[in-house]
């Protein structure tokens, strides 16, 4: 599948004619010396008049800090609401997020399996987040939109979408504790119809261990048929693209919230694999509902949890790092679909 990236895509696209047309970014960082780590995300959803604002920092003690909201927005020309600001500066390789706002601090992130009560029990705070991140410029990007539609109609999810690991320096503020951060992360920018009840499930991992070595592995599933497996490693200054992924998954209580994570990455154009586990240090559990035609209600369920990773594979072995890793399931019977994988 043949792809275009341009530097223009680095900036906002002109707002589609589909309802439920979705532009987005997504920034992690993890600092490998403290254990703390942050992600947010910002969608805009103009057509049907709001943005989805997520703010998300895993203090060093398991603590969580969390905000969304839907500010209401009436345009695509920029990702600024809600107290969260993104700008991009040099395509490719410098942009910068700052948020300024309250979060909920939860103890428990657990609570989160219950929003409505995790936001009446638990104490809001203060928040500032001031983040720079570059990147490597066009050698390490991952991704663009596809010459072709790649997508049926029911399961469009990003006409575009690309990613690329990155280094993160700034500082953030959660009520009276202040904290600097010097890490690694990655980040994603998609534009296009998205429904988040698209996939039937699915998986995705991100990891850095240092400025040499990173990776990201995508599986997803759909309802009917095979669905997806792909990525990349980012190994000694060369990006890998990967058309293998397997990943094995050992779950936690009746919820079956992903706890422990092992899987390989493979690319036959390099002839060569990279093998990791990873062990889920703190996990929030998110939900997104929406009805379908009929009025049915469907739950999706977005487990984010900061993970260490660990490489396995000769030549990396024993190599430790921090990533997310993100399990969104449907959730039929009160069960995520996805158990088996």
């Amino acid at each position: 599948m043949r792809v275009r990236l341009l530097e223009s895509d680095e900036f906002m696209h002109p707002l589609g004619p589909e309802t439920n047309f979705n532009e987005s970014m997504y920034i992690n960082c993890f600092d490998h010396t403290s254990k703390l780590g942050v992600w947010l995300r910002m969608g805009n959803r103009a057509n049907e008049g709001y943005a989805e604002m997520t703010v998300c920092i895993y203090l060093p003690d398991g603590r969580v800090g969390f905000m969304f909201n839907r500010p209401n927005i009436s345009h695509n020309d920029a990702l600024d609401a809600g107290g969260l600001t993104w700008k991009m500066h040099t395509p490719f390789e410098h942009l910068s997020v700052d948020f300024a706002g309250k979060v909920l601090m939860l103890t428990d992130p657990y609570q989160m399996s219950n929003p409505r009560e995790a936001f009446k029990n638990n104490p809001f705070v203060e928040c500032e987040v001031r983040l720079d991140f570059r990147g490597k410029g066009r050698p390490s990007m991952f991704g663009g939109e596809p010459e072709e539609p790649h997508e049926r109609p029911e399961e469009q999810f990003a006409r575009g979408h690309y990613e690329q690991l990155v280094t993160g320096d700034g500082s953030l503020r959660v009520g009276s504790e202040e904290f600097a951060i010097s890490g690694f992360g990655l980040r994603d920018h998609s534009w296009g119809p998205r429904f988040w009840q698209a996939p039937w499930y699915y998986r995705w991992l991100t990891a850095n261990f240092g400025d040499d070595l990173g990776f990201m592995a995508s599986r997803v599933a759909r309802k009917d048929s095979g669905g997806t497996r792909g990525g990349f490693v980012w190994d000694a200054g060369q990006i890998h693209l990967c058309d293998g992924v397997q990943i094995s998954t050992v779950t936690q209580s009746d919820e079956h919230f992903h706890k422990h994570v092992t899987g390989t990455l493979s690319s036959t154009s390099a002839k060569k694999s990279w093998s990791f586990e990873g062990q889920v240090r703190t996990l929030i559990p998110l939900r997104n509902r929406r009805q379908d035609p009929a009025g049915n209600w469907m739950h999706t369920r977005i487990s984010e949890g900061m993970t260490e990773w660990k490489m396995t594979s000769a030549d990396h072995a024993g190599r430790i790092g921090y990533g997310m890793s993100e399990y969104l399931d449907q959730i039929i019977d009160s069960q995520p679909v996805g158990i088996a994988e």
